[in-house]
């Protein structure tokens, strides 16, 4: 089991961010990116909402940096942990606009890029934007496809339902020859829309014993990937215990990749964490990326 970083700061979401977060800036997000990089830790996060309504903001939170704006920062500070969308809004942009700004994207990281996707749910947000609600899922389907045919390669054609191209220069583009496709969703449909169009599954909001029932209904490809999260934000210094605990829940309920979030009062106790967590997991049997001059590690960040 690989474990990336559910990215603190660029989501100020009631449940879960830390006072601290919410007067962090670029430069306190970058020391984090720049620590877990150094660590071998396998990702970063960052989401996408354009606009939140006020009376929602209550409850999903209002605050959702850009994810490529964020990650093009990123890339340039760190040099081989990878830059995860999760998730984008599919119905919020063409195909070939996500295939060019985000090909962009991975080429500049030097192939680092996870497309994480979903479908969305606000619809005052698809209002607002002028995008199509009603068909969101089907559309999502379609843009999948055509993102598969578009995302690497610089003549891209596809003729589907809602998305037709052709005979169109895309450059720059993805430098990955597969880009990992990461679908978000709770729902049944939203597992065969993985299977079907992505390389993992991201779901929320499920307990254990509704996820294995979703997934004792279908066949995984060779290679999928179960992507979970620990439900909440854990503390390798101070509970290392129930720290181990939740990664062995994550490892028996399948999850190939982890993505977690640390408690922390600042970047500094943050970095500390992680460090903390590397050792932790390590011992665990956990997976972590090699770097060049990588500490040992039980080295503190």
């Amino acid at each position: 089991m690989h474990i990336g970083i559910s990215s603190p700061i660029v989501i100020a979401h009631p449940s879960m961010c830390a006072d601290w977060e919410r007067d962090a800036g670029i430069a306190e997000l970058a020391r984090i990116a720049e620590t877990a990089d150094r660590l071998g830790f396998h990702h970063l996060t960052c989401s996408e909402h354009v606009a939140v309504p006020v009376d929602i903001a209550a409850e999903r939170g209002g605050t959702y940096w850009d994810p490529l704006a964020t990650f093009g920062f990123l890339a340039a500070r760190t040099s081989a942990i990878r830059l995860t969308t999760q998730v984008l809004v599919l119905g919020y942009h063409h195909p070939l606009e996500i295939a060019k700004r985000y090909g962009t994207l991975d080429l500049v990281s030097g192939g680092r890029l996870i497309l994480g996707l979903g479908v969305g749910s606000l619809r005052e947000e698809f209002e607002l934007l002028g995008a199509e609600f009603a068909e969101r899922g089907a559309r999502a389907d379609d843009a999948l496809a055509a993102l598969r045919a578009a995302l690497s390669g610089d003549r891209p054609e596809y003729h589907g339902r809602y998305y037709d191209f052709g005979n169109m220069l895309v450059r720059p583009n993805a430098v990955q020859p597969r880009v990992p496709l990461w679908i978000g969703g709770r729902t049944r449909r939203s597992l065969r829309r993985a299977i079907e169009f992505g390389d993992g599954w991201v779901p929320f909001g499920l307990t254990l014993t509704e996820l294995r029932s979703m997934l004792g209904t279908v066949e995984l490809p060779a290679g999928f990937e179960l992507i979970l999260s620990a439900g909440e934000r854990l503390d390798p210094i101070g509970a290392p215990d129930r720290t181990a605990q939740a990664l062995d829940r994550l490892r028996a309920a399948g999850t190939t990749i982890a993505s977690v979030g640390l408690t922390a009062t600042g970047a500094a106790g943050y970095c500390d964490q992680l460090a903390a967590l590397r050792t932790l997991a390590a011992e665990l049997g956990c997976t972590f990326d090699d770097r060049p001059g990588l500490p040992p590690p039980d080295t503190p960040a």
